[in-house]
């Protein structure tokens, strides 16, 4: 895995002009989960969000500090003044404690995954009754209209390690995995290349619409959310954004 640092010495010329020209730098202390798969590897400081904000930040000469917490406390440290910015909010208001929110840097997208020769339809809730679930913890939390009833005929199940949800569903152990899409993909990529695993054709079932305003990042300094904006859309106009995601996500 690259690590944060070889992207950082990998940046453009016009990043470079960019950096050099703004005599503001500062190195931002950010908290983030401890680990999401393909989106943060705290042993090697890389991922997918970690490197899209970082190159953002470095746009205008910024050093992105990780710093690693339990994902119930990436916003508790911010309101608790341990870090200068935060990956994510988790549904509480930080502009009250000072807060000032960045344009998304991912997107989380959680989607039903079946093996594709089950030939489910899911369009609404009742379309999943009768089948097995295995999800991610607090999955039935957050979307009890849609795992409420599967909850209560013994269906339902949570699993954090999702390399075993990928291999569960491979096996027929489950008729569904509810897994962000990039993660689930990461997974199937890391055991076809890891292992003797073969993947079998999957079907991705979008059940809810996300809402990218729940997945912004919060700074302190208004300056530094702008500096990163601007970072952001150079990133996604130059192509970078999208050869980072397929570093992660492609054979």
């Amino acid at each position: 895995m690259r690590s944060l640092t070889h992207w950082m010495c990998t940046l453009s010329l016009p990043l470079l002009l960019a950096c050099s020209a703004n005599g503001l730098a500062a190195t931002v202390v950010m908290a983030f989960g401890e680990k999401i798969p393909p989106f943060c590897f705290p042993e090697s400081d890389s991922g997918i969000e970690l490197e899209v904000i970082g190159e953002a930040l470095a746009f205008r000469g910024h050093t992105l500090e990780p710093r690693y917490f339990p994902l119930a406390r990436v916003p508790l440290a911010f309101r608790k003044g341990e870090v200068d910015a935060a990956m994510t909010d988790l549904g509480q208001d930080l502009a009250a404690v000072g807060g000032h929110y960045g344009n998304p840097a991912v997107i989380y997208y959680n989607v039903f995954v079946s093996l594709k020769g089950r030939r489910f339809d899911i369009q609404k809730p009742e379309d999943i009754k009768g089948l097995s679930i295995v999800a991610f913890q607090g999955a039935a939390q957050r979307y009890p209209e849609w795992l409420a009833a599967s909850q209560k005929d013994g269906l339902y199940f949570e699993q954090n390690n999702q390399e075993l949800q990928v291999l569960g569903l491979n096996k027929g152990r489950y008729d569904l995995v509810l897994s962000d899409r990039s993660i689930y993909r990461y997974f199937e990529l890391l055991l076809e290349r890891t292992t003797l695993f073969k993947a079998k054709t999957i079907a991705m079932h979008q059940f809810v619409e996300e809402d990218p305003q729940n997945y912004r990042p919060v700074f302190r300094d208004p300056q530094i959310r702008d500096d990163f904006n601007a970072g952001l859309a150079q990133l996604k106009a130059s192509g970078r954004y999208q050869a980072i995601y397929d570093h992660y996500l492609k054979q």
